[in-house]
Formats: structure tokens, C-alpha cells, sequence
């Protein structure tokens, strides 16, 4: 009877071949690509010696075959972890990235556990944010909207499977196009990558995420010049915005709010010292001069 593959050695095989085609990563890819190969547990090659199969080895080999693409492993394995939750991700949906967790946590420093938050996500691509926020914000309701129909309806499984299905809704439609009423807190992730620099990306970015989602015009800013004057009528007095940026971008952005007239604008870095992230308060507001009280965000009335 034949001998049965090594799984180490199966593993320093693969982890050679992507470190030689210049990949990052190469042993932490080659593992997860194993373990989705062959059906094992998360790092059962440490752990024992599992099973190795044909058809383990063919689906690897497909795997490798994609990698050394340089596609990322998130989208072989259709996957991508984010704020400690699983995200299924499609070709209609941006990868999620950990600096985006800065937007997210800047969201819950400034507004109460408890609070009936109305919560407006625009451009959701894969729900993380909006998800990622009403798992912390457990009396939370909240809208995702995007452009792309597949994304819109990737935004919902993952809202189902995650246990946020019931206090979610999501809808196609061009940002403030889509949008009724008024809400709490409105983030968004939009596209603000210049088009200049699209040769300049890494291929996992360039050639795997979708271009929809990563281009903001000639200069990156097209959506945040929208943003600035639209959605003054879209965020009850007080309201909370949370935008993502890109890391030059800060004192732009800040610059394109303030001459809108809101209220007490921010940048804040991500966990690398870069600018990430813009927050400020709705200019309707009459409860403030300057510079809003904390945790004052859910506390007001209903849609006005």
C-alpha cells in the first residue's frame, strides 16, 4: 500500500512555492489554504497529523493555482474575518480590511451601549461595519446601502448568519439616492482611492476588489464632497458621522466638512499612527457651540 502524503511536508511544499513567487505571508497562506483543502479544523497541522486525500490535494492545488495569482486568500476561501465575526465576501464586495475596525470602534466610543440607535451605512459592501456595530449595540437598528445588487444581498446573509437579520435592512441605490428620514449615526467606507493611483495598488487590491468600491473620482474625494453638503438632511440634531479615509486625506476631508458647517470634526488614526478615520456632528444641531458632550448620540428624539 502506497504511503500517504506527509501533511508537513505538504505544507513546506506549498509554503515554498508562494514564498518563491515573492508572496507575503507564505506560511500563514499555505496553512489556510490546507486546512480548507482537506476539510481540517484551524491548526490541525500543529495539533496531530489529519488526513490527506486525492481530492484534498486536487482542491489545494487550485488553491495554489489562485494564490500564485495573487489573489487574496480571503476571496479563495470566500471569507474574511473582521471585528471577531466571519464575513462571507463576494466579487461585488470590498475585502475588509482590520484599519476599517478604527471606524467601527470610533462609532462606539461615542455613543451609549444601551441606546435605540438608527444606524445608516453607505456603500456596505459585506455588512462589516454596519454588522460589526449592532453586535456591540444590541438595541441598535440599522440600513446598509449599496450600488452593487450583489453586494446589497451579500450584506443580508451575512447580517442573517451573524444574528442581526431581524434589526437590519438593506437596499440598493446610490448613497443619499436610497435614503429617507433620519438616523443617529451614518458611516461609511466609500471609495477614495484617486484614479491616478490604480496602476501604483498591489494586484490582491487592483486585479480582486471591485473598482466600484475603490475609486473616488480624479482626486478621491468625489464622495466626501457629497457627503459634506447631502447628508446634513439625513442625521437627526447631535448626529453622529463616522467616515473612513484614505491616509493623506485627513486635512482635506476635515477642510470639506467644516466649510459645510459641521460641527466639531475630527481625524483619527488608525492602530499605525495613519489618519483613517473623520468623525463630526450634525451642523442642524442646536445643543451645542463647539464641541458636543460624549455619549450624547442616541439619547435625542425620534426621526424628524
Amino acid at each position: 500500500m502506497p504511503k500517504s502524503p506527509d501533511p508537513q511536508d505538504i505544507w513546506r511544499q506549498a509554503t515554498r512555492r508562494l514564498t518563491e513567487a515573492g508572496l507575503d505571508g507564505a506560511r500563514r497562506d499555505a496553512r489556510l489554504l490546507l486546512e480548507a483543502a482537506f476539510g481540517w479544523p484551524p491548526h490541525a497541522l500543529t495539533l496531530g497529523t489529519p488526513a490527506v486525500s486525492g481530492e484534498g490535494l486536487a482542491r489545494l492545488e487550485a488553491f495554489l493555482a489562485r494564490r500564485l495569482e495573487h489573489e487574496p486568500v480571503s476571496r479563495i476561501l470566500g471569507v474574511r474575518d473582521f471585528w471577531s465575526l466571519p464575513f462571507r465576501i463576494s466579487p461585488a464586495t470590498l475585502d475588509p480590511r482590520p484599519d476599517s475596525e478604527t471606524l467601527v470602534q470610533a462609532v462606539l466610543d461615542r455613543t451609549e451601549k444601551d441606546a435605540a440607535l438608527r444606524l445608516l451605512d453607505l456603500g456596505t459592501g459585506s455588512g462589516c461595519l454596519l454588522i460589526a456595530l449592532l453586535t456591540e449595540r444590541p438595541h441598535a437598528w440599522g440600513v446598509g446601502i449599496d450600488r452593487a445588487t450583489d453586494a446589497a444581498q451579500m450584506a443580508k446573509h451575512n447580517a442573517v448568519s451573524l444574528g442581526v437579520g431581524a434589526r437590519s435592512a438593506f437596499a440598493v441605490g446610490d448613497w443619499t439616492g436610497a435614503v429617507q428620514g433620519r438616523f443617529d449615526v451614518i458611516l461609511s467606507n466609500p471609495p477614495y482611492i484617486p484614479l491616478a493611483d490604480r496602476e501604483g495598488l498591489a494586484r490582491d487590491v487592483r486585479d480582486y476588489d471591485p473598482a466600484l468600491a475603490l475609486f473616488g473620482g480624479a482626486d478621491g474625494l468625489a464622495p466626501y464632497r457629497q457627503f459634506a453638503v447631502a447628508l446634513q438632511a439625513h442625521l437627526v440634531p447631535g448626529g453622529l458621522l463616522a467616515l473612513e479615509i484614505g491616509w493623506d486625506q485627513g486635512a482635506a476631508v476635515q477642510g470639506l466638512l467644516q466649510q459645510a458647517g459641521w460641527h466639531a470634526v475630527a481625524c483619527l488614526p488608525d492602530l499605525a499612527g495613519r489618519d483613517r478615520v473623520i468623525v463630526a456632528y450634525s451642523p442642524q444641531s442646536l445643543l451645542f457651540s463647539e464641541h458636543p458632550p460624549e455619549k450624547t448620540v442616541g439619547k435625542l428624539g425620534g426621526c424628524v
